[in-house]
């Protein structure tokens, strides 16, 4: 008896020496650069103060869970700038010996920071920016995607619409450059699903504020006119990333019609509403911990930095091209709370993953759809496929 309790302490303690031996202390960044921009069509929509932060918070919690069993220990900074501050403060982050990034910006900032993190050796995890080309001809190798791109979002709304047989769609969008190639994925989105665009406007961008007293009183005017005459259709899609006039579509078109993109039905990441696939337990944590409902940007926030949680615990290993390697290798995945794990594109970073439907209330439908059928993963329906995508730095 007494020598089996020996053996035990004796494993006991070089377990506990083996841990100790290989402890890491984690050191991660969240950059997040923010643009002027006009105030939200809705009030529900003014952006918190921690937008992003609170993600880094919840995963650096959830880390630190199973990394205390093991001697490992999460830490990420967070840091608000603006465009022009953006550089500067990637520069203060690297000289910190930061090397694992996660960057809310757009696309041109976007690109500077990641050339700027790749010359110290550093990863960037992109939460933000949608733009196609960031994961096609402009991709970067030391950059990885958490945000779905135009094209997964687009393919989401079209393989409901599709799904639903409202094949004949009437597209309006918007007239700024955002919204122009969201409009671009939308249209090869339904050639590549077989949908028909009967009706294609341009909703054009004037400035001025969203949100007057009378605001609803123009709209009211303006939108029916704007859609009078169109051919004969079974949906209206949107494309308005500038949040310009989309929420204002439904119940103010001349036809009556349904509206999916960016205005009705909205392909989103995520939102404070989804509580599917044990999702509510993920709401909860986080609500408790930030007062407020979770928000897209704070998910893939989240999702960049429990990928490297994952990398640490199952490769051991927080170094910049170690957690890469692990997060393109057919090792990895991750549980996302949408019902099956996220893995990631080894041919240009992006993060498979469902796309929800949401109607501001509720999660209505989740893509990829039913019968859309891939021969690798059905989640590769979403997106960039491996021979669309003119990606080079991943070979």
């Amino acid at each position: 008896m007494h020598r089996v309790h020996g053996l035990l302490l004796a494993a006991l303690f070089i377990f506990v020496s083996a841990c100790s031996a290989l402890a890491i202390d984690v050191k991660a960044a969240v950059l997040r650069v923010d643009y002027p921009t006009l105030l939200p069509i809705s009030r529900y929509d003014l952006p918190p103060a921690d937008l992003g932060f609170a993600g880094a918070a919840l995963a650096d919690e959830d880390n630190g869970t199973t990394g205390g069993f093991l001697g490992h220990t999460y830490e990420t900074a967070t840091v608000a700038v603006t465009p022009e501050e953006a550089e500067a403060a990637m520069a203060s982050i690297l000289e910190a010996g930061t090397r694992l990034i996660v960057v809310q910006a757009r696309a041109a900032e976007l690109q500077q920071l990641a050339d700027q993190a790749a010359e110290a050796g550093a990863l960037v995890f992109n939460a933000r920016a949608a733009d196609i080309a960031l994961r096609d001809d402009v991709c970067r190798g030391n950059l990885l995607h958490t945000a779905p791109s135009h094209a997964m979002m687009a393919d989401a709304v079209a393989q409901f619409a599709v799904w639903k047989k409202w094949t004949d769609w009437f597209v309006i969008a918007g007239s700024n450059p955002s919204d122009i190639a969201l409009a671009e994925a939308l249209r090869k989105s339904a050639r590549k699903f077989g949908a028909r665009i009967v009706e294609d406007r341009s909703f054009e961008d004037t400035g001025g504020s969203r949100r007057t007293d009378s605001g609803h009183v123009l709209v009211q005017r303006q939108l029916p006119a704007f859609t009078q005459g169109a051919a004969e259709h079974d949906v209206v899609i949107a494309a308005d990333e500038t949040d310009y006039f989309a929420r204002y579509l439904s119940y103010h078109l001349w036809d009556p019609r349904p509206v999916l993109g960016s205005g009705g039905l909205v392909p989103t990441t995520f939102h404070g509403a989804h509580e599917a696939y044990g999702a509510t337990q993920y709401q909860t944590r986080f609500e408790a911990l930030t007062g407020r409902y979770a928000q897209p940007e704070d998910y893939n926030v989240w999702l960049a930095l429990r990928v490297v949680g994952e990398a640490v615990t199952r490769a051991n290993t927080a170094e910049p091209e170690g957690v890469r390697d692990y997060a393109l290798s057919d090792a990895f995945e991750l549980a996302a709370f949408k019902g099956q794990r996220v893995t990631f594109r080894d041919w240009n970073g992006q993060l498979r993953q469902p796309i929800l439907l949401y109607d501001g209330r509720i999660t209505v439908s989740v893509s990829p759809q039913e019968g859309f059928l891939h021969q690798t993963s059905p989640l590769d329906t979403l997106g960039l496929d491996r021979p669309e995508s003119r990606c080079t730095s991943f070979d």
